[in-house]
């Protein structure tokens, strides 16, 4: 499979995947034909794969990765072929996505709860520390753009005005 036909126009974290902000605010403002699902967790489930797919509109295409196969196949494009958002459900599952070679340009967060959290935003962004590593790490050594935006309509938060106090107390 190649990505010869998908315009890469969000790449999110929200460990909700696919919900009611995805199919009501983001697919309508992107004017999305398709979600990227990237989760190993998702991709080996029958169950969770079919409630996701039965959940989005017949008119959207649903594909299912795990994060290696997703890697493998897909590259960062834009305006080439149908607007496309990518779910991931972890920092961890877009961190590895991304040293295995999909390569981004802007990461959105919009959802991540973390019971062992060391930074807190709003109510939606709960991040612990190997989370806040693996985002400092595609900010500071990839050159990633990182915002907080839940839906298309809120400005988006810099992750580093998030970070202004964590990293100051931070070895």
């Amino acid at each position: 499979m190649t990505d010869a036909g998908y315009d890469i126009a969000l790449v999110r974290i929200d460990n909700r995947l696919v919900h009611g902000q995805i199919l009501e605010a983001w697919v309508p403002f992107i004017k999305a034909k398709c979600i990227i699902v990237v989760s190993d967790g998702a991709a080996c489930d029958f169950y969770c794969e079919t409630v996701i797919r039965m959940a989005v509109p017949s008119s959207i295409e649903v594909i299912i990765l795990t994060v290696e196969d997703f890697a493998k196949t897909y590259t960062f494009s834009r305006n080439a072929g149908k607007k496309t958002i990518v779910l991931f459900s972890s920092v961890a599952d877009a961190y590895r996505a991304y040293k295995l070679g999909f390569h981004f340009d802007h990461l959105n967060i919009g959802n991540i709860y973390n019971e062992e959290y060391k930074v807190c935003h709003g109510t939606s962004v709960f991040l612990c520390d190997d989370e806040i590593k693996d985002l400092l790490k595609l900010l500071e050594n990839e050159g990633v753009a990182i915002g907080i935006r839940r839906i298309p309509r809120e400005r988006a938060v810099n992750i580093q005005d998030v970070f202004k106090d964590y990293c100051a107390i931070t070895p």
